[in-house]
C-alpha cells in the first residue's frame, strides 16, 4: 500500500473521516434531492450531492482537488441562498450554517491534503 492510501498521521485521519462525513452528505443529498426533484423542486440538492460524493471521493484518496470541489459546492451555496433566501439573514441560517462549519474543518485540512497529494508512487516501466 502507498502512503497515500494508509492514513499514518492524526491529520491523515481526521482528513479521511471528514472526506467520509462529505460522502455521507453527499449520498443524503443526492437521494433527497433526487426525489425532491421528482417532485418538481430545485435541481441544487441533486447537483450538490453529486459535487460533494466526488469532493469526498478525492479528499479520502488525499487529493487537493476534493478541499477545491467542497469549497466550490460552497460558494455555489452561497449564490443559491442569496437567490432563494435574499438578504434576510435568517433565511440564511438553516441555509449556510452547517456547511460552513464543514468548509472551515475542509480549510483546516488543506495542509494535510497538499501534503499528500504531493506524494506520488514511483512509476515503473517504459518513460
Amino acid at each position: 500500500m502507498t502512503s497515500r492510501s494508509r492514513p499514518r498521521r492524526i491529520g491523515d485521519w481526521a482528513t479521511l473521516g471528514l472526506a467520509i462525513l462529505i460522502v455521507i452528505f453527499g449520498l443524503i443529498f443526492v437521494g433527497g434531492g433526487g426525489y425532491l426533484l421528482s417532485l418538481g423542486g430545485s435541481p441544487y440538492y441533486l447537483i450538490c450531492g453529486i459535487v460533494l460524493l466526488a469532493s469526498g471521493g478525492l479528499m479520502a484518496m488525499g487529493r487537493l482537488l476534493g478541499a477545491y470541489l467542497f469549497l466550490l459546492a460552497w460558494a455555489a451555496t452561497l449564490v443559491w441562498t442569496i437567490y432563494e433566501a435574499g438578504f434576510d439573514w435568517w433565511g440564511w441560517l438553516p441555509r449556510l450554517f452547517g456547511p460552513t462549519l464543514i468548509a472551515i474543518l475542509v480549510v483546516l485540512s488543506l495542509p494535510v491534503l497538499r501534503r499528500q497529494d504531493t506524494v506520488r508512487p514511483v512509476s515503473r516501466g517504459a518513460v
